[in-house]
Order: C-alpha cells, then sequence, then structure tokens
C-alpha cells in the first residue's frame, strides 16, 4: 500500500490545488507501479507552518515560496 507524504507551509495550497496534487501524484504512483494499487494509495498533504524548516541553515517561509514563483 503506497503512502505518499506532501509537506508544503500552511496556506501554500489552495483546497483545489490540494485535490490536484491528491489525483496527480496518486496517478504517478499508479502509472509507475499498477492501477491496481489506485485504491490504497494514500497521499497525505501536511502543512508545516511558515518559518518552521530551512535549508542551508536558513529557515524559510511562505513568503519565500511566494517570491520563488513570483520571479523575484
Amino acid at each position: 500500500m503506497p503512502y505518499i507524504e506532501v509537506n508544503v507551509f500552511a496556506g501554500e495550497l489552495s483546497q483545489a490545488q490540494k485535490e490536484t496534487l491528491i489525483q496527480k501524484v496518486t496517478t504517478a504512483v499508479t502509472d509507475t507501479t499498477s492501477e491496481k494499487v489506485k485504491d490504497v494509495t494514500w497521499v497525505v498533504i501536511k502543512e508545516v507552518a511558515s518559518g518552521s524548516w530551512g535549508v542551508g541553515g536558513n529557515a524559510l517561509g511562505l513568503s519565500d515560496i511566494n517570491k520563488l514563483i513570483d520571479g523575484g
């Protein structure tokens, strides 16, 4: 039974984006393994508070992701 966990900042994704992400991750799993595992593939989206994780010793927040998306 595949279990996939996706971590994002709280407020980063709308409900529609979460639903799309769940569908696309599930499709990626079934395309890679077997369509038979679709009904037992779990995708869990966990929302992390802004500033509660970091890369390279620097804390990151939702504003950093928004800057990246906006190209600046």
